[in-house]
């Protein structure tokens, strides 16, 4: 995860060195989830028939080759689409197959919990992600903190290919096309899986829209000071931001289990899209109570995340999990994908930038699907996909 949001740290310096819209800017962010969304299906697939380890390491070989290159080589707003491109590519056979690697070997009780931490540890890695970008573009320039970025996906595949036994693969009959619509239609007939996995998609939607343009949100809300503004790097405030959100993750999932998964959902979606509001209007107050909203904001748009995935997992047919882990992951990080992007189009429709209205539109936009959840869910309450046990 270490080269996940070192362009969301330095979306600020990049977007006015290569003098790009916000639109653009986040295009560029967004373009991660293209790569992911594109291969996420056919790697998780591939977990079904083998060997997940391997599967895991060529995704940590792409992701290092995506820091790489674009640390020394993109120059500009094409350059810098490509790999990100290239690298979601790598991520996508990465998170998922993780996440397989994990259900395949603890099963039980403990199965939800273990997936709970496993989801939150993807923030821990994105607050890492933030803080190492943040430090080493700071002291070296911004081209080295994507290089030195490209060590960490290197250590995990090692530590993956070496330290885990191999388990045989399920031996499913899973199409190893990038899109096995058969097997999704089989998925999509669950019930449960197809609830999950359009909240999943609301959830990335708002999620990475948020956290894509956190550094410059802060950086806004800093012009807007009059006295003493943020007490640190602005990219590190976003790391720590990130992490005091990752035991959210874990609560949410312990909730969970006693009031309901469907009811603890969609009470955390109508909280997080109202609170990611509040924070849009809350720019030109002090920096403590700027602060102490993103922090909220985020603990509150991570509540729901390990749910998410640990109502997946149980509800996937055991042959087909490999293709429904692989759906929620491409149809969640297309929501991902759109969030960035949609939150620099709202940006630059109201107003642009500079514009204090136009940051509450923008929050707006990336959490107008969390706001209609619990709305839908309680004009369709008898056809909810979340009804019953799920």
């Amino acid at each position: 995860m270490l080269g996940f949001s070192t362009y969301a740290a330095l979306l600020p310096e990049l977007r006015d060195a290569w003098r790009l819209s916000n639109a653009e800017a986040g295009v560029i962010a967004g373009m991660f989830f293209a790569g992911y969304v594109a291969t996420v299906s056919y790697w998780t697939a591939l977990t079904d028939r083998f060997d997940a380890r391997k599967v895991y390491l060529a995704g940590s070989l792409i992701a290092a080759a995506a820091s790489l290159g674009f640390g020394l080589l993109a120059r500009g707003f094409a350059s810098a689409v490509f790999f990100q491109v290239v690298l979601g590519v790598g991520i996508a056979a990465t998170y998922m197959p993780g996440l397989r690697l994990l259900s395949d070997r603890v099963s039980g009780p403990g199965q939800s919990r273990s997936i709970a931490t496993y989801t939150s540890f993807f923030g821990i890695g994105t607050a890492l992600s933030l803080a190492a970008a943040g430090f080493i573009a700071a002291r070296w320039g911004w081209g080295i903190a994507f290089v030195a970025a490209a060590v960490g996906p290197l250590l995990a595949g090692v530590m993956v290919l070496f330290l885990l036994q191999a388990v045989p693969p399920s031996g499913s009959k899973t199409s190893l096309s990038l899109f096995p619509i058969a097997a999704w239609r089989e998925v999509l007939r669950n019930r449960a899986c197809a609830g999950y996995t359009a909240g999943y998609m609301a959830h990335c939607l708002e999620l990475f829209g948020s956290r894509g343009w956190m550094v410059a949100f802060l950086a806004f809300s800093a012009t807007l000071h009059a006295g003493p503004s943020f007490p640190w790097q602005l990219p590190a405030i976003a790391a720590v931001i990130n992490l005091l959100a990752v035991p959210a993750s874990i609560f949410g999932n312990e909730m969970a289990l006693r009031i309901g998964r469907r009811r603890w959902i969609l009470l955390v979606m109508a909280a997080s899209g109202s609170c990611g509001i509040l924070v849009g209007f809350s720019a030109p107050w002090h920096w403590a109570v700027v602060l102490a909203l993103l922090v909220v904001y985020s603990m509150a748009v991570m509540a729901e995340s390990g749910t998410l995935t640990a109502g997946l997992v149980a509800a996937a047919p055991a042959g087909l999990r490999g293709a429904a882990m692989g759906l929620y992951s491409l149809l969640g990080f297309g929501g991902g994908l759109l969030g960035p992007v949609v939150f620099g189009a709202a940006l630059d429709a109201a107003g642009g930038s500079a514009s204090p209205l136009a940051w509450v539109v923008a929050y707006a936009a990336i959490g107008a699907g969390c706001l209609l959840a619990p709305v839908v869910a309680r004009i369709n309450w008898r056809r909810s996909p979340w009804n019953g046990s799920g």
